[in-house]
């Protein structure tokens, strides 16, 4: 056995568990990694493995959130467990429209927009639509916070203790923290089916490599009026049914090929699994605490410079 192809497949792990959960694309970094790390694999394997390595995450999502998301909890009440079917439900709901358009694509997706220059422009473009978005959700916070106090909106999802000025916001808030106190969901459990449904047609975008599933789904949510920590934690539960059904499918498309497993393959694959469940379970405990007190402007500047260097390189090898 190959143990520097069990190394490569723990680094396709160890990028998979972090880039899965941040809005950055983890299928566009793993086919950027194999640019210059490409496992001695058949391509039937690497294309079966570059999806089903997604099954580590997910089960760290099952982990992280577990009492969150199990409806059968005898220390939740009768009530608490309606809420998590419901919440469960809307998850589902929230998964329809990807599955309706990504199905049927799967195969021409797979064939035409996985060229590096295809997920270094989406890489870019929606780095650019997240600066924007939260640069607007800020100004709309200086103008609460910089107006009276009896011309601000009242309300639930209105808070009047934002500060009179944007330069010194009152109770330790910052003009970022202000932006998603302002927002109109601050609670998983208030997000409704139609909120829902409106975050599950953005997951629709990433189908294009580069787009990332986390960062569309983030996008659609602080545009419908989620709270950062809201859509990040739906975002999380979405990823469940999402990628166990693209792990399954992948599986079955390469068995139906008439491919089996050999031992080192079976030894890779759950290499680069296991990796990915301990790194994302990492990863997720670092974006919720993140989005407590950050916006995802740095996420979106990232995305912009590695775009634009993955652009240049590849345009110099094309050369």
């Amino acid at each position: 056995m190959d143990l520097l192809e069990l190394l490569k497949a723990a680094i396709y792990g160890v990028v998979e568990g972090i880039t899965e959960w941040l809005p950055v694309s983890s299928t566009g970094h793993m086919l950027l990694l194999e640019q210059f790390m490409p496992l001695v694999v058949s391509k039937d394997f690497w294309d079966m493995f570059l999806v089903v390595i997604q099954l580590g995450a997910i089960l760290a999502v099952l982990v992280a959130f577990f009492h969150e998301l199990n409806p059968f909890s005898r220390s939740k009440s009768a009530g608490e467990r309606r809420s998590t079917w419901m919440l469960w439900g809307k998850t589902v709901v929230a998964c329809i429209p990807a599955a309706a358009v990504g199905l049927p694509l799967d195969n021409w997706i797979e064939d035409h927009l996985g060229s590096p220059f295809v997920i270094a422009a989406a890489l870019i473009a929606y780095g650019i639509v997240f600066i924007v978005i939260e640069a607007a959700r800020e100004r709309r916070a200086r103008c609460l916070m910089s107006a009276p106090s009896a011309a601000r909106p009242s309300g639930p999802y209105h808070p009047r203790h934002l500060a009179a000025s944007a330069s010194q916001p009152q109770q330790g808030l910052s003009v970022s923290q202000a932006a998603d106190a302002d927002a109109r969901i601050q609670d998983i459990e208030d997000l409704d089916w139609k909120t829902a449904l409106g975050i599950g047609l953005f997951q629709v975008l990433s189908i294009v490599p580069g787009t990332s599933r986390s960062g569309s789904t983030i996008i659609g949510g602080l545009i419908l009026g989620c709270s950062r920590t809201v859509v990040a934690q739906f975002t999380f539960y979405l990823a469940i049914p999402v990628m166990a059904g693209a792990s399954g499918l992948r599986l079955v498309k390469y068995f139906l090929k008439g491919n089996s497993f050999s031992t080192f393959e079976v030894a890779t694959l759950l290499t680069g699994c296991a990796v990915a469940f301990v790194v994302s379970l990492a990863a997720i405990r670092f974006l919720m605490g993140f989005v407590k007190r950050h916006d995802f402007k740095p996420f979106g500047w990232y995305r912009i410079a590695l775009g634009v260097a993955v652009t240049a390189y590849f345009a110099l090898v094309a050369a």
